[in-house]
């Protein structure tokens, strides 16, 4: 038996807002969505292009407020194939949240308090 991985899921608070961020942060763009008919939950599957794994955003209806992310310890990480260019593009957009100068990572932060891991090709 084999198992494969296929998506991870964050709930978003802003469905465009997060679109829009992990477009320019990190080249993701949606490759699937999906609207429930009474409007009460939209899905977006983003892909960076090359793998066939998916980052699936979920907008519901019904929940306004802020998503309770506990301690933050859970985070995707993502390898950039320009670390410099990244870490100053990622500045620029001022979601860069902690760096690890020593391990040679960084992480960003999403709309929704969501952490990435940003690492460089070694």
């Amino acid at each position: 038996m084999q198992f494969t991985m296929i998506h991870n899921n964050f709930n978003v608070s802003d469905l465009d807002r997060s679109l829009t961020f992990y477009r320019e942060a990190l080249g993701l763009k949606p490759v699937r969505q999906t609207n429930a008919p009474d409007d009460s939950f939209k899905l977006a599957f983003l892909s960076d292009g090359k793998s066939q794994w998916n980052l699936e955003l979920t907008w519901l209806r019904d929940h306004p407020q802020k998503y309770d992310l506990g301690e933050n310890e859970i985070h995707l990480a993502f390898r950039a194939d320009d670390f410099a260019a990244a870490h100053e593009k990622h500045q620029a957009m001022g979601c860069i949240c902690y760096e690890n100068p020593g391990m040679g990572i960084y992480f960003i932060e999403d709309p929704d308090g969501y952490w990435l891991e940003i690492l460089p090709v070694r």
